[in-house]
């Protein structure tokens, strides 16, 4: 995989899935993708394909964005995110805050951003 493929899937994970989050729940989702993808040694496109990991990969006809300037504010979040600390410290799911999925409770509750929580 190149960097320039492993940026694209990055941002396309944080347009789909965090699009209308401020930046550090941007920075946020960028993190858990790269803790993914560290932790199980795989490509980011990989980790961001995975069967019903991320839902928008299962539930769109189209990866294509229809928003390009919220795809170039993802865009800049993911450089941020390689430039800065981890924010989740760790931190490999998370969840909007509205749901309460079953394998939370399988994992430590890190903190949240936006509306998603984190866990590790």
């Amino acid at each position: 995989m190149t960097l320039l493929e492993g940026l694209l899937w990055l941002t396309l994970n944080v347009y789909h899935e965090a699009r209308s989050e401020s930046q550090i729940g941007q920075m946020a989702i960028v993190h858990v993708t790269l803790n993914r993808a560290q932790e199980q040694r795989m490509p980011v496109k990989d980790v961001v394909r995975q069967p019903y990991q991320f839902s928008w990969t299962f539930q769109k006809d189209s990866y294509l964005p229809d928003d390009p300037d919220a795809f170039l504010r993802c865009l800049r979040s993911v450089f941020l995110a390689l430039k800065t600390p981890d924010p989740t410290a760790g931190a490999t799911h998370y969840h909007l805050d509205s749901i309460t999925p079953e394998w939370a409770s399988d994992y430590t509750y890190v903190a949240q951003f936006g509306s998603h929580k984190f866990y590790k």
